[in-house]
């Protein structure tokens, strides 16, 4: 093949590949979407090290091998999933709080003939997630789904991303050391006069923060999040000369990512099917709510997350609705099932994916650029425990400055949309939990509609509206009541 007919045949692949995205029908380009592909897989990364422990605790470390396999797994086909068939730019991966209930429900506990702290406790609770993946898919191919989130109230839509930005940005200045703990207030900020070792990661978070901010400012918006990720990095190395610890990610060498793959096989894939075993008579009530609970959290989580995003990268419908709904429920749904056979805890869409829309990605191929990263990373994971939380913690702050915006459209003179508003908002980070601000919100807008109610009139009008939402209420508030979250 002749020169001129190789960069013909290159110019129309890419073609191709812009029409199925449709990159500059949406107004962006190849280097944003990559740009903002790199940023979101950077931003997310850390599941693949904290996932394993958190679904297991640190007991057996061949089980830990199994599931950083199962977790890149999931991420890959879940992510895959969007990109080629909701063709939108977010990422998926096992959940965070899906996977430390689901410690706290299985490994704990057990479950049915299953004890404590075992590989078979392991299998119990995938057998569990398995089914509400089941549960999940049905209820997606059957439109159920997307009925639910067309029915949930304007305030609350409006609230949901803000709400999703206070949580990322809460989430981040924890990873970076910025708020610690304390025992009488809860949290505090960190103390400053504590070793240089110590304090250099939220210093070096915070100049990241306020870098990328100044970057959005200039012509180097587009890029602002992904070079405040690099640079931060930089400076947290800089910062951390003469510590060796911080440097382990350099000095511990490439583990073989054959004992990986070798323990995926024998302890993690399939393990969702042998876990039907430990099913007792007297745990198929519990069997039922856990799977209930699952499928709740998972449904809300990933409504929430894609309500919040979609509003951020402009991708709403005229009712305010994310475009290609369906195709990306669809791709959770799938994409949870997956996961459970591969052995590991619900797959959901991750809210660090607003990390990349605020770096300019808007098509499905940034989310086809993080699935070829997880890939990779799944052989070299080294090469991604280099970039340390202090330098994702800014993108996920900046993000979380980004989506408060849309609360300043909450119709504050009625208080049946200001107070489920509010209790939206401010309960997803005091929880930790997206589906629990939520669902919080939920029952506070039934209670103040029921108490609205002044006429026959008024009846008509509440259950013609907000039927849905009334079911929805009385299923997390049994929820609440039944299952220790």
């Amino acid at each position: 093949m002749s020169n001129n007919q190789e960069t013909k045949a290159k110019v129309g692949f890419l073609k191709k590949l812009d029409d199925y995205f449709g990159i500059t029908a949406k107004g962006s380009t190849f280097r944003t979407e990559i740009i903002g592909g790199l940023t979101t897989f950077f931003a997310m990364c850390y599941i693949l090290f904290v996932n394993p422990s958190a679904m297991v605790g640190d007991g057996n470390p061949t089980l830990l091998l199994a599931i950083f396999i199962s977790t890149a797994i999931g991420a890959i086909v879940g992510t895959a999933l969007m990109a080629l068939l909701a063709k939108v730019p977010f990422a998926q991966a096992p959940g965070m709080g899906l996977n430390s209930f689901f410690f706290v429900a299985f490994m704990l506990t057990g479950f049915g003939a299953a004890a404590a702290f075992t590989p078979e406790a392991y299998q119990a609770g995938l057998s569990i997630v398995f089914i509400s993946g089941i549960l999940f898919l049905i209820v997606s191919v059957t439109g159920i789904r997307k009925v639910i989130f067309e029915a949930l109230p304007q305030s609350l839509k409006k609230a949901i991303p803000a709400g999703i930005g206070l949580f990322i940005a809460y989430i981040a200045f924890q990873n970076a050391g910025i708020i610690t703990a304390n025992p009488f207030v809860q949290v505090q900020f960190v103390d400053l006069t504590q070793d240089w070792y110590t304090i250099c990661a939220p210093i070096a978070a915070l100049l990241g923060f306020f870098l990328i901010g100044t970057l959005s400012k200039t012509k180097l918006r587009g890029g602002a999040v992904i070079i405040g990720i690099i640079v931060t990095a930089g400076i947290y190395y800089l910062f951390n000369i003469g510590n060796p610890s911080a440097y382990s990610a350099f000095t511990g060498g490439l583990s073989n990512p054959a004992d990986a793959f070798k323990a995926f096989g024998e302890l993690s894939l399939g393990a969702a099917f042998k876990g039907f075993k430990y099913w007792e008579v007297g745990t198929i009530l519990s069997a039922i709510m856990l799977v209930i609970t699952f499928c709740l959290i998972d449904m809300f989580d990933t409504m929430g997350t894609l309500q919040g995003t979609c509003a951020e990268a402009g991708m709403l419908d005229k009712n305010g609705n994310p475009i290609r709904l369906q195709q990306a429920l669809m791709s959770d749904a799938i994409a949870t099932v997956v996961g459970a056979v591969a052995g590991t805890s619900t797959v959901t869409t991750y809210v660090e994916s607003a990390s990349g829309v605020s770096a300019g990605a808007r098509t499905g191929f940034s989310s086809l650029v993080v699935t070829l990263l997880f890939i990779i990373a799944m052989f070299l994971s080294p090469l991604a425990a280099i970039i340390p939380a202090a330098a994702t913690a800014p993108a996920l702050m900046f993000v979380g400055v980004l989506m408060l915006k849309n609360f300043k459209e909450v119709d504050f003179s009625d208080m049946t949309s200001a107070i489920p508003a509010f209790i939206t908002l401010i309960m997803m980070p005091l929880t930790y939990s997206i589906s629990n601000g939520i669902a919080l919100g939920m029952i506070s807008y039934i209670i103040l509609r029921l108490a609205s109610i002044r006429s026959l009139d008024d009846v008509k009008d509440f259950f013609k509206k907000d039927t849905v939402i009334l079911v929805l209420a009385i299923l997390f508030a049994l929820r609440f009541f039944l299952v220790a979250m």
